[in-house]
């Protein structure tokens, strides 16, 4: 039987300030994914790696995922391998369960942005 949680460990600091290298989160399989969600996705040319994005928006048959932080060194997401197909996905962040002082729900962000008022 298939647990429907996953955890997994953030390395990079593409995330940032989202996510921290070192941060534990808990990731909910197959779960519907929205724009704006921060979600865990096979590496579209290494099937054996995962990567942490924020889904931006449905493209095609798939997900334009970004990293929240594009000045990372060796950040890769969408803008190089183009939108990832939806049976990459493999779910949504549910929670950062670790280091304990960063407990706590991933946000989700509207996308697109909302407008500030002037």
């Amino acid at each position: 039987m298939r647990l429907p949680w996953r955890a997994v460990a953030v390395t990079g600091e593409s995330m940032l300030p989202t996510l921290k290298p070192g941060d534990w989160l808990l990731v909910r399989l197959g779960r519907h994914v929205a724009a704006g969600d921060v979600v865990v996705a096979r590496h579209p040319y290494e099937a054996d790696v995962l990567t942490v994005k924020r889904a931006r928006h449905r493209e095609g048959e798939g997900w334009w995922l970004e990293s929240d932080n594009q000045k990372a060194p060796g950040r890769q997401d969408s803008w190089d391998w183009g939108a990832v197909p939806d049976g990459l996905i493999v779910g949504r962040v549910a929670l950062r369960y670790w280091p304990p002082t960063r407990l706590g729900s991933v946000s989700r962000r509207p996308w697109p942005p909302r407008k500030r008022a002037t």
